[in-house]
């Protein structure tokens, strides 16, 4: 394996500090999304209302499609990443460009549905149709 050059380095370390912050906005978004969909919840249940939970669905929509682009975003980096310290890819230096990378498991439609999101967006569907159901029935 080659060393790395300092300004290869610096690139992987640029590279790096965005991949950092879109795991940082996916979990801030998945923070939103529970504390949002628990509000609607406490609304409908102070107010006994049933389309603050439909609301809901909106929102959790929202927020899994979001979730789904910053993960892609994240995927895309990482597979620079990975180029830059293979030693039989040539890119350029301080590239930034990620647009050969969008395909295959880093695309949006594979990360809406990959399970690191999914799951949890998935469950809080679950549960908003739970809620529902025991609003229909009290």
């Amino acid at each position: 394996m080659s060393t790395l050059t300092e300004d290869q380095r610096k690139h992987l370390e640029f590279i790096q500090n965005v991949i950092t912050r879109m795991n940082s906005n996916s979990f801030t978004i998945k923070g939103w999304a529970i504390t949002l969909v628990s509000a609607l919840f406490a609304l409908a249940a102070k107010d006994s209302d049933v389309k603050y939970v439909l609301i809901s669905y909106i929102s959790i929509f929202t927020f899994w499609c979001l979730d789904a682009y910053y993960l892609s975003m994240e995927r895309q980096f990482r597979s620079l990443y990975n180029d830059i310290i293979d030693p039989s890819k040539s890119i350029q230096l301080y590239s930034m460009s990620i647009g050969n990378y969008n395909n295959g498991k880093n695309t949006w439609l594979s990360s809406f549905f990959s399970k690191s999101i999914s799951i949890l967006y998935i469950t809080t569907i679950g549960l908003t149709l739970v809620v529902m159901f025991l609003f229909k029935h009290s």
